[in-house]
């Protein structure tokens, strides 16, 4: 794997803008998965308390800085996100759930820590934002955002808060752009992060997909994920083998063209393969 470009975020901080992510990755089953991404050259991992597997995470980490036979790594050149549930919003409750992330990830300093989810109802994600500003201010996190936030979500934070967050992780991919979205994120300075960039396996028999791929002799996941990279947004696929982890990392030997670009943002339907951020709760 060529090393991921990365992408600036706020006060000097930079993400790789291909990372691996690990949603519904079983406990058991996260060192493994996560030290197979590291083995593959991926420098960024996606977790979340709600996924249960920090601690597995916490643990390839670690064991890649250690090993020196297999090319220890520093922990500068390695990125780290988690995400504050649901049930943990509110301002109090929010240091608490990052005190028991940052504990199973054994950490000292999480790379970035974003809302799960606004949670409109519940109406407690301004305080929420307020407790991870002030653990990046304590040191514990270099970098604050949020995840599934829409443009309504965003604004109110923003003027309650006076701070853009870094990162905005939305459901992104070829049959769902978000171009509203993206476009405020533009106008803010927020980064965009891509979950669910697979559409979960539905975009993979798209013809016009197929179509580009074969023409690069490449999968239609390295299509989608150079499809996102020239984009300019930030991607975590998840995979569950090494060779899958492998060929999603193999990206960079290949560029799609304007054309074929212009016909991937013509697949835009709408079409979300997870929940919308206005019902979930």
């Amino acid at each position: 794997m060529i090393a991921s470009p990365t992408v600036p975020l706020a006060r000097g901080v930079a993400i790789p803008q291909l990372g691996f992510g690990l949603y519904k990755v079983p406990p058991e089953d996260a060192e493994r998965l996560a030290g197979d991404a590291l083995a593959a050259g991926y420098r960024s991992l996606d977790t979340a308390a709600m996924y249960g597997n920090e601690a597995g995470v916490g643990r390839a980490v670690r064991r890649a800085m250690s090993h020196a036979r297999a090319g220890r790594l520093e922990r500068g050149e390695l990125f780290v996100t988690t995400k504050i549930w649901n049930t943990d919003q509110g301002y109090d409750a929010a240091l608490r759930a990052f005190d028991c992330s940052q504990a199973e990830l054994g950490l000292d300093v999480v790379d970035l820590c974003l809302i799960h989810w606004p949670c409109p109802r519940r109406d407690l994600y301004v305080d929420t934002y307020r407790a991870l500003v002030r653990l990046r201010e304590d040191g514990r996190v270099r970098a604050v955002g949020v995840s599934n936030f829409q443009p309504a979500h965003l604004r109110r934070l923003v003027d309650a808060v006076g701070e853009v967050p870094a990162v905005n992780q939305i459901e992104l991919h070829p049959w769902l752009q978000q171009h509203e979205l993206r476009a405020l994120h533009r106008e803010l300075g927020i980064a965009t992060e891509a979950w669910s960039p697979l559409a979960r396996g539905h975009i993979l028999e798209d013809p016009v997909l197929r179509e580009i791929a074969a023409a690069h002799g490449v999968s239609v996941a390295q299509t989608t994920i150079r499809w996102h990279l020239q984009e300019g947004t930030i991607v975590i696929p998840k995979a569950s083998s090494p060779q899958r982890i492998r060929e999603n990392a193999d990206v960079f030997g290949f560029a799609l063209t304007d054309e074929e670009m212009a016909r991937i943002a013509a697949l835009d339907r709408g079409f979300r393969s997870g929940s919308h951020p206005d019902d979930v709760n």
